[in-house]
């Protein structure tokens, strides 16, 4: 008798979890998603301040250049072996 009640009582908090979650799943999952939303609108509206502070006025041309590397391309690396097959 006690194997048959703990199976009921298993199969009703089932059906209850499932229940509730079908009920309060999507308001919990748009309001999740509202404040992801403004998480990243919120670090987007600072890095589109940001980038307007360093520009500078309107019309300014500004290029940068980047320096360049001096590469040796004669540089050893490392052995070079043949290998050769073996009947």
């Amino acid at each position: 008798m006690a194997f048959l009640k703990t199976i009921l009582i298993i199969l009703l908090v089932y059906y209850l979890f499932k229940t509730v979650v079908k009920w309060f799943g999507p308001k919990l999952f748009s309001y999740a998603a509202k404040k992801t939303e403004a998480h990243f609108n919120e670090k987007f509206g600072q890095f589109v301040n940001q980038n307007r502070a360093e520009e500078g006025q309107a019309g300014d041309i500004i290029i940068d250049k980047k320096t360049a590397r001096k590469g040796n391309s004669s540089k050893k690396v490392g052995e070079y072996i043949d290998f050769e097959e073996v009947d």
